[in-house]
């Protein structure tokens, strides 16, 4: 089967993280062909927490619903560990998929499970995880929806076993995998060198996480298909909200601080208010 991921030119694509439809529709008119939706990022942007599992299910099918109402990129969803045990995975499933999800993830993190660059996760037994997948898989509609399967295990069992757990995952059905937080340079190699060719894989990067930065050509090279950056938007958002708010808070006026945001006709400009309103307007003129 040709799967979606396979008809992508780019050799390794690269996802950005987006939390809302905002972010997700100038991720793509910067030119990105699939968009990471980051349960962190919304943790962090709706919650105003930590990403240790405090999302729901529901806001995150809600996000996916209005980020696909905004854009046509694929989307590649963090539905962390499905949400319960395996009959919650598959509801879980079916709900991402109807919301417009082209590419569910799934971890193997134990309760309480946190982001994938913290310290003290644990891990469920892998044939639980096994279950797990083999009932995402079951519950999807189309086959165009892809199951990536992520392993936390090289924090807790260390990286051979986290090789053992992607490779049997991938037996179970999983179409991506994704080892999560390799420490150095030469474990992201270990991993591609491992499982490169038994599925495509995923790679995250995270500023100041557990994984150093490699560069776009270096990771495609050692096999890579598909590198992540989850949080950069949110990190970056806000440090300028800081900035704003301070500023702010300092001259109590906008005023300093005009050259670095959108002004109001910019900001419209920018998320096409005009065309909208124009568009109400022959729809309101009854034309054909």
């Amino acid at each position: 089967m040709s799967r979606w991921i396979d008809r992508i030119d780019e050799r390794l694509v690269t996802a950005p993280g987006v939390y809302d439809a905002l972010t997700a529709s100038l991720a793509a008119a910067a030119g990105f062909t699939a968009l990471y939706v980051s349960g962190a990022g919304i943790a962090y942007t709706r919650l105003g927490r930590p990403d240790i599992g405090l999302v729901s299910m529901s806001e995150v099918a809600e996000t996916i619903a209005l980020i696909r109402d905004r854009v046509e990129a694929k989307l590649i969803v963090d539905a962390d560990t499905g949400f319960g045990n395996a009959l919650n995975v598959q509801r879980t499933v079916r709900m991402f998929e109807r919301a417009g999800a082209n590419a569910i993830q799934l971890e193997d993190q134990g309760f309480p499970k946190r982001c994938g660059h913290l310290r003290d996760k644990s891990v469920i037994p892998a044939a639980e995880m096994l279950g797990k997948i083999r009932a995402a898989v079951d519950a999807r509609a189309s086959e165009e929806t892809l199951i990536v399967a992520r392993t936390d295990a090289e924090a807790v069992e260390g990286l051979g076993a986290a090789l053992d757990r992607a490779f049997a995952y991938a037996e179970a059905g999983a179409d991506i995998l994704f080892v999560e937080a390799p420490q150095s340079v030469a474990q992201l190699g270990e991993v591609a060198r491992g499982l490169a060719r038994v599925r495509p894989l995923l790679v995250n990067m995270v500023d100041g996480g557990d994984t150093p930065p490699v560069a776009h050509d270096d990771l495609q090279a050692m096999g890579f298909r598909i590198v992540i950056f989850p949080g950069g938007i949110v990190r970056a958002i806000a440090r300028t909200a800081q900035e704003y708010y301070g500023s702010l808070a300092a001259h109590r006026s906008n005023v300093p601080f005009a050259d670095r945001m959108f002004d109001f006709a910019g900001l419209n400009g920018l998320i096409g208010t005009a065309e909208m309103l124009a568009r109400g307007r022959d729809y309101a003129g009854g034309k054909p």
